[in-house]
């Protein structure tokens, strides 16, 4: 289960009530930051821009790919360990507009995590450090650590375990042939 606020909302689906949620000019400065962003070559200043300008929380040499879309209303609430790869064209989401509620959760992905592109990322999920997610994944729950997922829906392709022993035997295979 993803970790997510809920409000509830009586009149007009909640999305009509979004400048009650979030300031307008702070969408508009999200908005201007992440574009250009999306489009900057040099992965410093893309962390720069997001650590300085939308408040998240960027680990050292984490690389942002080209077209990376954040959550343009709450970026504060995206955390990312060092050392991480962020996929092309990939959406990390800390909000989701329903008809009857909004729902905000922290999105926390750990070091040394590689996230494919053309994936999505919900609000209120964990991806634990080391993991793997396979290009053009829907992450709509938790990701353990060293874990390798993929799909939509999500599942496991290979347990930490498994990924740990595929990797030894790769290693094995390398150091063999010399």
């Amino acid at each position: 289960m993803r970790k997510t606020e809920r409000y509830r909302v009586d009149t007009a689906n909640s999305l009509w009530h979004i400048y009650k949620t979030v300031p307008f000019l702070k969408v508009v400065k999200n908005f201007a930051i992440i574009q250009i962003a999306r489009y900057t070559p040099f992965l410093s200043v893309k962390n720069w821009l997001y650590r300085t300008f939308l408040r998240m929380k960027v680990g050292d040499q984490t690389a942002f790919a080209l077209m990376v879309m954040l959550d343009i209303m709450f970026p504060e609430k995206i955390s990312v360990g060092k050392n991480t790869v962020i996929g092309y064209n990939t959406t990390i989401l800390a909000h989701e507009y329903l008809i009857r509620e909004y729902r905000l959760g922290e999105v926390v992905i750990g070091e040394n995590v590689m996230i494919g592109a053309n994936t999505t990322v919900l609000p209120g999920v964990t991806i634990g450090d080391g993991a793997i997610v396979s290009a053009g994944t829907l992450v709509h729950k938790d990701v353990d650590a060293g874990t390798f997922v993929g799909g939509n829906p999500m599942r496991v392709i290979y347990s930490k375990e498994e990924l740990d022993k595929r990797q030894d035997e790769d290693t094995f295979f390398l150091h063999k042939d010399r």
